[in-house]
């Protein structure tokens, strides 16, 4: 099997990401690929985990503002089912954190409260819980911890 890589989003999979957004978050309001698609109309930064030329993982993060007041916005990580605990987020997130660095961007998240692998993984790169927001996953009222990862200076 092929190593997993890190790419630019290609248009062409984002039925690919609709289809696992329909497994990772049936109950939440998943992503159409029209979604997927006006994200990358508004020039929002989104990669791919490629595992050969299938796509395994899909992220995207948004970046307002210019240094030193920027802020990124990390809008989804997903990670198909059958490779999940394999790296592969911890990669996309990367991914999207060099990015955020490049503008030397303060980072913010939204991750379910009952999520413990994701917020593990979120703490693991340096980010803090900063706030609650309750029921802010629609249609389950699943609440939601936003989370701060402070700038870092790129040398």
């Amino acid at each position: 099997m092929s190593e997993v890589e890190v790419l630019k989003l290609r248009r062409s999979d984002l039925r690919r990401c609709a289809e696992l957004e329909r497994v990772l978050f049936d109950g939440d309001d998943p992503w159409s690929r029209a979604a997927f698609s006006a994200e990358l109309d508004q020039g929002h930064h989104y990669v791919g985990a490629y595992l050969g030329e299938r796509l395994i993982g899909y992220a995207g993060l948004a970046v307002n503002g210019r240094p030193p007041h920027a802020e990124a916005e990390v809008h989804t990580i997903g990670v198909d089912p059958e490779h999940q605990g394999e790296g592969v987020g911890k990669a996309l997130l990367r991914a999207l954190l060099s990015r955020a660095d490049e503008h030397r961007a303060t980072t913010f998240l939204e991750v379910r409260t009952d999520n413990e692998a994701a917020i593990k993984m979120y703490r693991d790169h340096g980010f803090e819980i900063v706030g609650l927001r309750p029921r802010y996953y629609q249609p389950s009222g699943a609440d939601a911890h936003t989370m701060r990862r402070e700038a870092v200076e790129v040398s």
